[in-house]
């Protein structure tokens, strides 16, 4: 299915109409009447395309998952317009960006990778990415081993700082959502937003209280050093969300 690429503007008492082609045959979406008063301005130029996309994708949604009842057809509503908005460039107040982890040394091959994350993030924000060694004290107990990450990481984190934990059983959040997160971050007033990787026995009780969100960033258990490259590059997908730019597909 594709739609004509043939654009027309249409004047007073005139009809938008849309041909598509399902399958070799032509139909028409429905239409709508022009006002030709309102093409003096870009303003309204850009809300009649506007309304011309959101009734031939409702019309071609509707038709594909034949929607049926009024409350099915305003959730659809909603998702196309928010479908739409997501690559729409959006004002964000870039917020520094820490991430805080908990392991042994990156392997060479990690680190160059997280290197040019921070680099393509430097465009977007402030990145820093801290290391803090597992097991810190050398504790042969695996409680007191978690309580000095626990103690360490506590100690890099401000209060005003917002904080998020990564643990298996937290939220699962898509790219977009994630894209929100930061969103959303920016108008709280946060001077830093934080983001922890715990080791290898996961987080301290000190951490799970402060933490202000806790996601997942997959149903399975990660690696230290995989879960900091997918959070790195989740980040970067997440400003070029925000940003419109063509990187999420």
């Amino acid at each position: 299915m594709y739609i004509d690429k043939t654009q027309k503007f249409y004047g007073e008492n005139q009809t938008a109409s849309f041909d598509l082609q399902t399958n070799g045959e032509t139909e028409t979406a429905p239409s709508f009447e022009g006002h030709g008063e309102l093409q003096t301005t870009s303003f309204a130029r850009n809300l009649r395309l506007s309304l011309r996309w959101l009734s031939l994708t409702l019309w071609r949604n509707c038709k594909q998952q034949r929607v049926e009842g009024n409350g099915d057809f305003a959730l659809l509503c909603s998702n196309i317009i928010r479908q739409r908005q997501r690559h729409t460039p959006e004002s964000v107040r870039p917020v520094p960006i820490r991430i805080l982890t908990v392991g042994k040394k990156r392997s060479r091959g990690v680190q160059l990778i997280v290197d040019e994350y921070i680099e393509k993030l430097k465009y977007y924000c402030s990145p820093d990415d801290i290391q803090i060694r597992s097991n810190p004290k050398n504790a042969r107990d695996v409680k007191a081993q978690v309580e000095n990450e626990d103690t360490a990481v506590m100690g890099l984190i401000r209060p005003d700082d917002w904080v998020v934990m990564l643990d298996e059983h937290g939220l699962d959040l898509g790219s977009i959502q994630m894209a929100e997160l930061l969103r959303d971050v920016g108008n709280t007033g946060a001077a830093r937003l934080s983001f922890c990787i715990g080791g290898p026995y996961g987080h301290g009780e000190q951490l799970r209280k402060r933490a202000n969100i806790s996601i997942k960033l997959s149903s399975m258990v990660l690696n230290h050093q995989i879960a900091l490259l997918v959070l790195m590059e989740q980040l970067y997908r997440a400003w070029t969300i925000l940003k419109g730019q063509k990187y999420h597909h």
